[in-house]
């Protein structure tokens, strides 16, 4: 099948970040075939979809997430002990292929209308996000976490490992789901189980892994107190510290560390919204970029950071920059849309595929209604996008040359009938925590 996108303003996200005020693109099948500015030529049996003069961009780029956490979202919001109090026996109680199933299908609709096309995942029953989100046509990397706290679909890592390894059985060869191993993080695996993970990983050179690293003051102080070394030396010291790790959050790091993690050649997943909200620190990105470090940008689960919406992380990625700097010079509107695309494409392993407009790549694509008055006048497109565009703008939403939504419309998922199951598991949800209330009232 043929289709040609004309009259469009373009923002490739090329290495030239060439824009074209007014051009057309050509997708033959799952490819970019052809892209230039312009008017379109006349190609037989295309069909032709008028942009009116809508932005045509790289889907957007989610580097770290916990999708099936959405049914979490707002929950025990203004209770100091929520995690403890809420969360984790709800965890316990309810998390089960189903529980997945139905807040990954929540998030897999919220990703689509907010023009996300790509997401790196990482929580429990992996599998059944795998099929979740091959259902609804987005591209991922589903990560199976491994953890030593009791997590709800293993009792301990030999039985962790087979779930990753049922996991990459599933996925091997899909075009649009990776398999991945996750750990959770060095103080909630232990530097032994890291290092029988770096062993598996070096015989799975194509699954992807996936961590928290450096992400609170109460990591640093394990890895001192446990090993005498940063969080980031033993992971390194554990041979995880590698070549295409995805490394979420990265708040607690010094100079060494940085450049440990450069020289390892990792990918860094931010998390401003949900960081800054837990009040656990400002990422060194400014830092991490200069010594040459990938840097994408990750919405977290939406128990944290209530949105899966990356343009809701677009603004405070680039403040707390400046914040930190003291200067409206770091991190300039362009860098935030360079690691919301390429550069998170790049922390995932996917460059090649998707991440910029390009011939012979992957039609990763969106479209953005620009009419909106908020919108305008257009001094810098980059600006706009990281200050005033809202998931609301997003018109169309594409994944390998197929549209996932329509004119607002979700073409891959039943809206109704997941709003309706969230709606459903979220008044058990609230039953539990009344009992729970009442428990500790007595």
């Amino acid at each position: 099948m043929t289709l040609l996108l004309t009259n469009a303003r373009i923002l490739t996200m090329d290495g030239a970040r060439t824009e074209h005020e007014r051009g057309w693109l050509r997708i033959e099948g799952t490819t970019i075939a052809a892209l230039a500015p312009g008017d379109a030529p006349q190609v037989a049996g295309a069909e032709i979809i008028d942009c009116g003069g809508d932005l045509v961009m790289p889907g957007l780029v989610n580097t770290h997430c916990h999708l099936a956490m959405t049914l979490f979202r707002g929950l025990g919001e203004d209770v100091d002990d929520r995690l403890y109090r809420y969360i984790l026996p709800l965890e316990r109680h309810f998390v089960g292929p189903e529980m997945v199933r139905i807040g990954t299908a929540l998030a897999a609709l919220e990703s689509i209308m907010g023009g996300t096309t790509s997401v790196a995942d990482m929580y429990y029953f992996e599998t059944m996000v795998g099929e979740v989100m091959a259902a609804s046509g987005l591209r991922a990397i589903v990560g199976q976490t491994l953890a030593d706290f009791s997590p709800p679909d293993h009792a301990d890592f030999d039985e962790g490992f087979a779930r990753v390894e049922e996991l990459v059985d599933r996925f091997a060869g899909h075009p649009l789901v990776i398999p991945s191993i996750a750990p959770h993080a060095p103080y909630s695996t232990g530097r032994a189980v890291m290092a029988r993970i770096a062993d598996w990983s070096a015989d799975h050179p194509h699954v992807p892994v996936q961590m928290h690293l450096a992400e609170s003051t109460l990591e640093v102080e394990w890895a001192k107190n446990t090993h005498a070394a940063s969080t980031v030396a033993v992971t390194r010291d554990a041979g995880l510290l590698k070549p295409g790790l995805i490394a979420a959050h990265c708040l607690q790091l010094d100079d060494a560390d940085i450049a440990m993690m450069a020289e390892a050649g990792v990918g860094v997943a931010t998390n401003p919204r949900s960081n800054g909200k837990a009040g656990r620190g400002i990422a060194p990105i400014e830092a991490l970029r200069k010594a040459g470090l990938p840097a994408g940008i990750g919405s977290d689960g939406a128990m944290s950071g209530n949105t899966l919406d990356l343009f809701a992380q677009f603004a405070p990625v680039s403040m707390f920059a400046k914040l930190r700097a003291g200067s409206r010079r770091p991190l300039p509107a362009v860098d935030v849309i360079t690691m919301a695309t390429i550069e998170g494409a790049r922390v995932l392993g996917l460059a090649d595929k998707v991440g910029s407009l390009a011939v012979g790549k992957q039609a990763d694509l969106i479209r953005i209604d620009l009419s909106a008055p908020r919108l305008h006048p257009i001094y810098d497109i980059y600006a706009m996008l990281v200050f005033a565009t809202l998931p609301t703008d997003i018109r169309a939403t594409m994944v390998a040359g197929r549209w996932l939504m329509v004119d607002r419309q979700v073409q891959t998922l039943e809206r109704d009938k997941v709003l309706a199951d969230a709606t459903q598991l979220a008044g058990q949800f609230r039953a539990e925590m009344a009992r729970i209330d009442e428990r500790l009232r007595q």
